[in-house]
């Protein structure tokens, strides 16, 4: 990951500045939207606002490429901006400045990692910490007893017609530019994977509605299996390789 730093085309950069500025004009007129009938607002989000936030994931895929420090510094930009806003009540403009900070700080976390196998295993352990987090652990204590914690830190996306909306946590974020990043650094199939993480987790919203008498479902399995799922073959022949590579060591010594 050498070399010059990469930068988004002008094309690119376009795209990404003019998504990100619909995101915060959604965030910010939803409430003076019509309201919609009950379950449509699910639809809205599934169908419309994740696609978008996920969307901008993708575009700003190439700043993955980018050198520790140029992410770092992003990241910190990024979530400097998003306590100011916070605290100035610019509440649309914060969620996505969030949205940048987790999405860069995703992509720092890729450096950290030197073979796929690493990702791959995280992709199998993450998703059970989540659940234990979301049913019993730290999540479940925020959201239950904390619930101004939670959407101080989360990226928030508001119904049309309603101040309330959906909230995604920063390790949902961070995990899924993690796994879309690692699709491309290591040749996977990135079309299919941010396919699977996006449609996933508009699943799981659906089920969050569907069962309304709880508060909320561990999002990470989503994204882990949409990483996971669409890559398996490749993934499973780079676990064999490795493995094999560790036995046949000894041996060359």
């Amino acid at each position: 990951m050498g070399g010059a730093s990469p930068v988004l085309t002008r094309r690119r950069a376009g795209a990404l500045v003019g998504l990100l500025a619909l995101l915060v004009a959604y965030g910010a007129g939803a409430k003076h939207l019509p309201g919609l009938p009950s379950g449509l607002d699910v639809v809205v989000h599934s169908a419309i606002v994740f696609p978008a936030f996920a969307a901008a994931i993708w575009i700003a895929l190439p700043l993955a490429r980018a050198g520790n420090k140029i992410l770092l510094v992003g990241a910190a930009v990024a979530g400097v901006a998003a306590v100011t806003l916070t605290l100035l009540e610019v509440d649309s403009a914060a969620s996505v400045a969030k949205l940048a900070c987790y999405t860069l700080a995703g992509f720092w976390f890729l450096t950290l990692f030197e073979e796929l196998w690493w990702i791959t295993l995280v992709a199998f352990l993450v998703p059970w910490v989540d659940i234990w987090s979301v049913a019993a652990g730290p999540t479940e204590y925020v959201v239950e007893e904390r619930p101004g914690l939670f959407e101080r830190v989360s990226v928030a996306f508001p119904n049309p017609g309603e101040s309330a909306g959906v909230n995604i946590g920063p390790p949902d974020i961070l995990f899924f530019a993690l796994f879309l990043a690692a699709t491309e650094r290591f040749g996977l199939r990135v079309s299919w994977t941010w396919a699977g993480m996006t449609s996933l987790l508009a699943g799981t919203l659906a089920l969050v509605w569907t069962w309304d008498s709880i508060a909320g479902l561990p999002a990470l399995p989503a994204v882990c299996l949409g990483f996971l799922v669409p890559n398996a073959d490749l993934l499973w022949k780079d676990v064999r390789a490795a493995w094999q590579s560790r036995r046949e060591a000894p041996e060359a010594k």
